[in-house]
């Protein structure tokens, strides 16, 4: 591992404190409630990741950034600070599911031959689809159902689809530039297996599964086309 990734280790830790610090100010100082403290930081955190593979040039410095954050936050549950992330009236081990996610897509990066798109998706997937589907179907709870223990909407799932089509389709078109029919089936396969891992994941579990079924959903569409 070289110098400038030991240094882009502790700029990332850095700006993930920073993050930390503006979930804390926007709850306790601008009285914003938990559940969109909880995205922003979600949504943060997920694009901060993004830069991992360019800054990083050792999975090992990605284990040592996602552990010290997890052990953070599992301070945070225990000791009872950062209730930007914590202070909500259920049961989620999702902020401690976050880091080891990354983790494992970074893994998957590795694994795959440094291709760009078995991280990249994944994380983006879970950054951005998940808080659509979870404010949608907050905002409007139309077709409410439970699946393995967990309370979904059919809003909700259907904005997570939505979301991820959009997602998926557009960075095959960017940064692959096709969208042929055989791409189309791609975007629809992936998405529809992200979806119904969220649809079945509770818990804040659905930070381990929505990735691992992004990946999944490229094996299978890599296999077939």
């Amino acid at each position: 591992m070289s110098t400038s990734s030991i240094l882009n280790t502790l700029l990332l830790a850095f700006c993930y404190l920073v993050l930390f610090t503006i979930g804390e100010l926007l709850y306790h100082k601008c009285r914003v409630k938990v559940e969109i403290t909880r995205k922003v930081v979600h949504i943060g955190t997920g694009l901060l990741a993004l830069l991992f593979p360019i800054l990083l040039d050792s999975h090992w410095l990605v284990l040592i950034l996602c552990t010290s954050f997890a052990v953070i936050l599992i301070g945070s549950l225990r000791f009872g600070f950062l209730p930007s992330i914590n202070a909500i009236d259920r049961k989620s081990i999702g902020s401690l599911a976050y880091p080891v996610s990354v983790y494992g897509c970074y893994i998957a990066f590795i694994l795959s031959g440094h291709t760009y798109t078995y991280y990249y998706l994944p994380v983006l997937i879970l950054a951005i689809c998940d808080p659509v589907a979870g404010l949608a179907g907050r905002r409007w709870p139309f077709g409410p159902y439970v699946i393995a223990g967990g309370r979904k909407t059919i809003m909700g799932s259907a904005m997570f689809f939505l979301s991820a089509s959009l997602l998926v389709g557009g960075y095959f078109q960017v940064f692959h530039h096709v969208h042929t029919a055989t791409t189309f089936v791609a975007v629809l396969i992936i998405s529809v297996l992200a979806m119904l891992a969220e649809a079945v994941s509770s818990d804040g579990y659905d930070n381990i599964t929505i990735p691992f079924s992004v990946i999944i959903g490229l094996i299978v569409t890599q296999s077939l086309f």
